[in-house]
């Protein structure tokens, strides 16, 4: 099982220590993937995992060239129930008041192409603005604040411990990041088409027992918190004080459906690609999220 290298697996290291794996009679290893989450689909594809996690966007890329792998879960998608952790941010006296005001103006963030720019143009359309007309630029996430107060970009889209730094240095954060869209998956895992086949009845198991993970994460912050300390890079400081992540298993179609429709539109892919091919057909699914 490959994990992300930021967060959102969470789940996954909880239903290991509860040993809800073990219990279904499963020998779970978790290891880091690569970078680029949407990098992990050949390892899953040689037979070198058997799961592997990314986000949307990420499997989306996967999907439009054809490679033959299905959503197997959700982690975690946008929503309601927790405060946005993500965000834009620009100086305290700048002109920006809206994301239309984007247009003609240069925006940084950690990488192009992906779920911070998708976004980032969803919001700017939304506000009745034209995301073409907006300069993207990415730079090391831990430059993007000072890039913004010194002048070099108009405006940052950033998130987690970076988010805040922001914020608490006198940027000024609008609207409220990918919580704007709820149900915007976040992080997913995914499986080859014939691993499905072949192991269908050990896969269900293994997505069962992170749905439990995924449970006790939701009623246990203080083991989240303790993942986070244990395998993310932010501060003891920060996850102390940082709102815990809610967790969700199920997959949004719709929402989906509007990111492919979108990001083809953005040119952020270069296709939409079928969508009867996306979901493996025992993932938990559901149309749009009520949350």
């Amino acid at each position: 099982m490959l994990r992300s290298s930021g967060a959102v697996f969470e789940p996954l290291y909880i239903a290991e220590q509860q040993g809800y794996f073990k219990d279904a009679g499963l020998d779970v290893t978790i290891k880091e993937g690569a970078a680029d989450t949407a990098q992990n689909a050949p390892s899953v594809l040689n037979g070198e995992a058997q799961f592997a996690m990314t986000d949307g966007q990420g499997f989306l890329k996967a999907a439009v060239q054809g490679l033959p792998v299905r959503a197997t879960t959700s982690l975690q998608s946008s929503n309601s129930k927790t405060k946005a952790t993500d965000g834009l941010l620009v100086k305290p006296d700048s002109p920006i008041k809206s994301f239309k005001d984007l247009e003609g103006k240069t925006v940084g963030m950690p990488s192009l192409t992906g779920s911070v720019q998708f976004i980032c143009e969803y919001l700017v359309k939304q506000a009745g603005g034209d995301p073409s007309k907006v300069n993207y630029v990415a730079l090391p996430t831990a430059s993007l604040n000072d890039s913004v107060q010194s002048g070099k970009i108009d405006a940052a889209y950033t998130f987690a411990s970076f988010f805040d730094a922001g914020k608490q240095a006198g940027l000024r954060a609008m609207g409220n990041g990918m919580n704007e869209l709820l149900g915007y998956n976040q992080g997913l895992l995914f499986a080859s088409q014939s691993y499905l086949q072949a192991n269908g009845d050990t896969a269900k198991k293994f997505i069962d027992a992170v749905a439990k993970g995924i449970d006790y994460a939701n009623s246990h912050p203080d083991a989240v918190r303790a993942v986070d300390k244990q395998y993310t890079k932010l501060s003891a400081d920060y996850i102390d004080k940082a709102p815990v992540n809610y967790y969700d298993k199920t997959i949004y179609t719709g929402v989906m459906t509007t990111t492919i429709q979108m990001s083809v539109q953005f040119g952020l892919l270069s296709k939409a690609p079928d969508e009867k091919n996306l979901y493996w057909d025992k993932a938990p699914t559901a149309a749009s999220a009520g949350n």
